[in-house]
């Protein structure tokens, strides 16, 4: 077992990606930014409402209902969605990450990781890593490019909120 619950062979099948950014920015200015639930809206351009369903903010088990129009490209009508339950935060080392535990994007099983790294001279590298179960009828590499470019672009975000 890889320590997640998943065995080493189900743990090396999984489809992985990342995008990252720097934003000139301190790294304890984006962390304030990326780290609060309630401001998910301001740097995730897609997000339409962020709800709580369980728990508390920081601390791992809570579950938050995220939504959005334009998440990911839908056959049926209506608003994109996805139930998140928080299963790490250090805000020592400024990561964190949250498991998509259902939805209607296709994406249930998967993990994605906020990073903060000091860059230097004021900046903060952004790492946003991703790892999900290979998606029935899915193009691995197009749903991957997909999820760097989207993820990418809520990067790209960072520093407007932070005028």
């Amino acid at each position: 077992m890889d320590g997640h619950g998943q065995s080493d062979e189900a743990a090396s099948k999984a489809w992985r990606g990342a995008a990252s950014g720097v934003v000139s920015a301190p790294v304890a200015r984006v962390w304030e930014l990326v780290s609060s639930t309630s401001r998910l809206r301001e740097w995730m351009p897609m997000v339409e409402s962020c709800t709580a369903v369980a728990g508390d903010e920081d601390v791992p088990g809570y579950v938050r209902l995220v939504r959005g129009g334009l998440m990911f490209p839908q056959q049926q009508q209506g608003s994109s969605w996805v139930r998140e339950r928080l299963v790490a935060m250090d805000h020592t080392a400024r990561s964190y990450t949250y498991l998509m535990e259902d939805g209607n994007v296709g994406l249930a099983g998967s993990r994605n990781t906020i990073s903060l790294l000091d860059y230097g001279g004021g900046a903060t590298l952004v790492v946003w890593s991703f790892e999900m179960e290979p998606v029935d009828d899915a193009n691995q590499d197009a749903l991957l490019d997909y999820l760097r470019i989207l993820y990418k672009s809520c990067i790209d975000t960072i520093p407007l909120c932070l005028l």
